[in-house]
């Protein structure tokens, strides 16, 4: 079914057809209808399969075209990523309407987002602490909230936010339409939705014949080298059909390191993780959204919030801690129907606790293959052409020329940089009468041509500057007496 069929109005259909956004998924045809009568629910989908739009479209409809001012609809997330994903999204939606959308989170400096609110903003997509933070200042009120969404549930416990979630409820209304979505529905889940919803509907959307895991996406295992495993990801960042790849990391460090070196291969990388600001961390994503970087590497802090259809490839650098997160990696690829492949390095250390997730995610109980990046059957299961390398072509000249750099700079590049930028001075310095140490005489020489007259009849008061040595050697008494230097003595002569 399109998105007139389920009863979305023409100005909010209108807009997504110009991004070519016409039939629904699955859990859309399902939600959108109850939604919008006003009936809470729990949605349950895998990721990647359309709950945005499922809650955001009712939500937007339900409070108008024209809502009056203040704070009407609210959206949680769990993540700042997630929270720019879900406003994106929304703010599609109602451009053509006068709804304001603001996004609420922390990084970024109050100043902006509390403008918004005093003007008047309609609809808030909110991570926990900024939104309460603003809240315990009165500048956010919910008194007047009409519908509520807690987006990716099952995280927001994972990071210890069903206190936040408790304060939040018990700022809202009595009287409310509250929509709960997530990819899995744990039973703390389940528990809040009985405290804080009204007669649930629990709407889960799986294919037939579909698994734990999406039948759309190919998982890849393998017992890799850690020393080999940069060699591996290279040469699969050049498999044929590849588009958009995310790598996802265990710890900021790591991924700093990778980014590093993949850029020097070449790649058009960027990164997101716990050592940048929000500033960096959205500037990268939008250069990956807009396809300037075509390979995100990313800590789990950012495994909920990238919402880019063409991601073919998602790489699990080290394995993650539980299935569920395996499941949220993973989800980065193969949306909105599309396919995808989903690749994971194992380190000998990890095959215990590999077998466990691979046990609870149905993927087979075989033990994975031993690979190395020039192993045949990793060329021909990722279709990487042969011969390829891990260094792109092009990144030669830039490595020669950052080398050269370098070099010029004088900051390395080998023995002939340290000489170029180090001119040898091995002059000898002497004691004079009044027992002072002259500079060099090369620096005195030239010292004297710029700055100092020739000497004249008048400046034997031995005031004048000293001549070089050089003059000294021709005319070591002074000749005619005039030069106002005494003659050299048997030290000077040896030193000389």
């Amino acid at each position: 079914m399109n998105f007139t069929e389920l009863g979305i109005d023409s100005d909010i259909t209108g807009v997504l057809a110009e991004k070519g956004i016409i039939d629904a998924f699955p859990i859309q045809e399902q939600t959108i209808p109850l939604a919008l009568s006003g009936q809470d629910i729990i949605g349950q989908a895998k990721t990647g399969t359309g709950k945005t739009l499922g809650f955001g479209l009712p939500l937007l409809q339900r409070i108008g075209t024209a809502p009056t001012p203040g704070v009407k609809a609210l959206v949680v997330t769990p993540t700042r990523e997630l929270a720019t994903q879900v406003y994106e999204d929304l703010e599609l939606a109602v451009r053509d309407r006068e709804t304001v959308v603001v996004p609420i989170y922390g990084g970024k400096g109050y100043e902006e987002q509390i403008k918004q609110i005093k003007d008047g903003a309609q609809v808030l997509v909110a991570t926990p602490g900024r939104l309460i933070d603003l809240m315990n200042q009165r500048i956010i009120s919910l008194s007047n909230v009409t519908e509520i969404v807690l987006d990716e549930a099952d995280k927001m416990l994972d990071l210890g936010f069903l206190p936040d979630i408790e304060r939040i409820f018990d700022r809202l209304p009595a009287v409310r339409h509250t929509m709960l979505f997530s990819a899995t529905m744990p039973g703390p889940i389940l528990n809040l939705a009985r405290r804080f919803m009204s007669n649930p509907v629990h709407i889960r959307v799986t294919d037939p014949d579909e698994g734990i895991t999406q039948k759309n996406i190919r998982h890849l295992v393998y017992r890799a080298h850690p020393l080999d495993k940069d060699e591996m990801i290279a040469r699969m960042l050049q498999a044929e059909g590849r588009e958009k790849a995310v790598i996802f990391m265990r710890t900021k460090r790591s991924a700093s390191k990778l980014l590093d070196e993949l850029r020097d291969r070449g790649f058009q990388v960027a990164a997101v993780h716990g050592d940048m600001n929000q500033e960096q961390r959205e500037r990268s994503m939008a250069a990956f959204k807009a396809g300037k970087k075509d390979v995100l590497i990313a800590t789990d802090v950012a495994a909920r919030g990238i919402d880019v259809d063409d991601v073919t490839h998602v790489i699990n650098y080290t394995i993650p801690d539980d299935e569920e997160t395996y499941l949220h990696r993973v989800g980065r690829t193969g949306r909105a129907g599309r396919t995808g492949i989903a690749v994971t390095l194992i380190d000998w250390d990890d095959l215990r606790r590999w077998g466990l997730i691979a046990k609870a995610l149905e993927l087979g109980d075989d033990e994975p293959l031993e690979t190395y990046s020039s192993s045949p059957h990793f060329y021909e299961e990722l279709n990487i052409p042969e011969g390829t390398k891990g260094r792109l072509a092009s990144a030669a000249p830039a490595v020669n020329a950052r080398k050269s750099s370098r070099n010029s700079d004088g900051k390395s590049g080998g023995s002939s940089a340290r000489k170029s930028s180090r001119p040898r001075r091995r002059t000898r310095r002497k004691v004079e009468a009044d027992g002072s140490t002259p500079a060099d005489a090369s620096t005195q020489a030239s010292d004297n041509a710029e700055s100092s007259p020739a000497p004249t009849a008048g400046d034997a008061n031995g005031e004048s500057p000293r001549k070089p040595r050089r003059r000294r050697r021709r005319k070591p008494s002074g000749a005619n007496g005039t030069d106002g230097g005494s003659a050299p003595t048997a030290s000077d002569a040896a030193t000389e």
